[in-house]
């Protein structure tokens, strides 16, 4: 779909279609062909209208109009397997895509913020999310982060024994509106990136349910505390399928029936069944989707939507993940070994995940002529490398394209999560600029400024320039 000639950049298809339940009836449609025709429009109007070119090698695109639509999609997902009235909370994790634009544009579509950081928090507040839809999740929240929360009436889930101790004492000291809850880890198994698997034995989130004497811990907490209201856990992300998803909300599910069954009312009043739905990142495709997934969920744990408990989901990647692109322009085109190598602005700064472990991290490639067109014409194997100085620096590599020419442009597809977003420091490339596009109401594209592009000025202000005489001012004192 799209241009047509985009191929995967990796040898492992982390799309998750072998990893679900098989069942991918809905899978696939949409407006998925349509964001293919958008990105290469947009990647078109970025080189005409001068945001991509020799004095901008690289940029991030972000699709205002699929931002929408997966929001869109998402809730109704829910909404067709939710009781009538039931409270649901759908908080983007924010460290998918830390942009305050986005982050707005998600709140104006009825999307809250899950954070995990000051960092986070702050990012979530300049973009007006406002408090009663935003929920804390952090396994090293300090008091002084705490505090803020509580003041605000922010959700805060506690990690851990310790942190529900500072809890009780700010509760104690000043009152709070926060919805307050408990993480657990329900102990069930990884997937297939174990970076991305929260719920192993020795997973670092929350509270090991099946070490000896912690389902009791749990359980006593809550019983102790009538303001414990909710109780959340999140089974991983990419590389977890469905059923492992799935189980993961029932075991929290079934956790909160014991708790309410003790305490003889129903003082669990929300489940925080956390994000992770993976993205197929080998096509175009959809898949799997927020309605397969509800389904699932249903399927698997029906008393979770019969409007007993109000829901809070954590998705990040698969909201913003098909809807962001990062172009760059070809500097060099040359030859080693037989090879071709397309010699880029994007690499490692951009795509850290893809150049360090490429195997569970593959990217797709697209090639763009140097107006921006989709490139045609015979493919040859070539690599998609970096401008950084070390060898593994590649966006793909081995992959069959139609030759990437220099003055070309090599665009990584379903980069809009934990990619452009995220800047790695590396030979202090400059982080690229972000820019949101939709149609202008003339058949053309509009383009705003989400993030500027970093300035070389920038860079050294960052990097300590102002302290520039620090270290040569230290002195050990002269012997006598």
């Amino acid at each position: 779909m799209g241009s047509g000639n985009d191929r995967t950049g990796g040898a492992m298809d982390t799309g998750e279609d072998k990893r679900t339940d098989g069942a991918h009836g809905d899978e696939g449609r949409g407006d998925d062909a349509g964001r293919g025709a958008r990105r290469d429009q947009a990647v078109r109007a970025a080189v005409e209208q001068g945001l991509l070119g020799p004095m901008a090698p690289v940029v991030g695109l972000l699709d205002v109009t699929g931002i929408r639509d997966s929001a869109a999609a998402l809730r109704a997902a829910f909404d067709a397997v939710v009781a009538p009235g039931t409270p649901v909370l759908h908080a983007f994790a924010v460290k998918a895509t830390p942009l305050v634009a986005v982050l707005r544009l998600l709140d104006g579509e009825g999307i809250g913020a899950e954070v995990a950081s000051p960092g986070e928090l702050a990012l979530a507040r300049a973009a007006g999310v406002p408090p009663r839809r935003t929920v804390l999740d952090s396994p090293a929240k300090t008091p002084a982060e705490l505090r803020e929360a509580l003041a605000l009436g922010i959700a805060v889930n506690a990690d851990n024994p310790q942190e529900l101790d500072r809890i009780d004492g700010l509760v104690r000291s000043a009152p709070t509106r926060s919805p307050l809850g408990i993480r657990v880890n329900p102990q069930i198994g990884g997937g297939s990136i174990g970076a991305t698997s929260t719920a192993t034995a020795t997973s670092k989130f929350g509270v090991a349910l099946r070490d000896e004497g912690a389902r009791e811990w749990v359980v006593r907490a809550f019983l102790d505390r009538p303001w414990l209201t909710r109780l959340h856990a999140h089974t991983g992300s990419q590389g977890i399928p469905l059923t492992l998803l799935a189980r993961g909300a029932a075991e929290t599910y079934a956790l909160a029936e014991e708790i309410n069954e003790r305490a003889g009312r129903r003082q669990i009043d929300t489940l925080d069944i956390g994000g992770g739905l993976p993205v197929n990142f080998a096509s175009d495709a959809t898949s799997p989707t927020h309605a397969r997934y509800a389904r699932v969920l249903r399927e698997a744990v029906p008393g979770l939507f019969d409007g007993r408990y109000g829901l809070v989901t954590e998705f990040g990647r698969s909201l913003l993940a098909k809807h962001g692109t990062v172009v760059a322009r070809v500097e060099y085109a040359k030859s080693a070994g037989g090879r071709r190598v397309a010699v880029t602005h994007a690499g490692v700064q951009v795509a850290t995940r893809t150049v360090y472990a490429p195997a569970a991290w593959p990217l797709r490639i697209a090639a763009y002529d140097a107006k921006g067109r989709p490139k045609a014409g015979p493919e040859v194997v070539q690599d998609v490398a970096g401008p950084a100085c070390f060898s593994g620096d590649l966006l793909a590599e081995g992959c069959a394209l139609p030759p990437l020419d220099q003055g070309d442009y090599a665009a990584a597809l379903d980069t809009g999560a934990y990619y452009f977003a995220h800047h790695y420091g590396y030979n202090s490339l400059a982080r690229p600029g972000v820019y949101g596009f939709a149609p202008d109401g003339t058949g053309g594209v509009a383009f705003a400024t989400v993030r500027a592009p970093q300035t070389i000025e920038e860079i050294v202000a960052e990097s300590g320039g102002s302290h520039a005489s620090a270290l040569t001012t230290l002195r050990a004192p002269e012997q006598p």
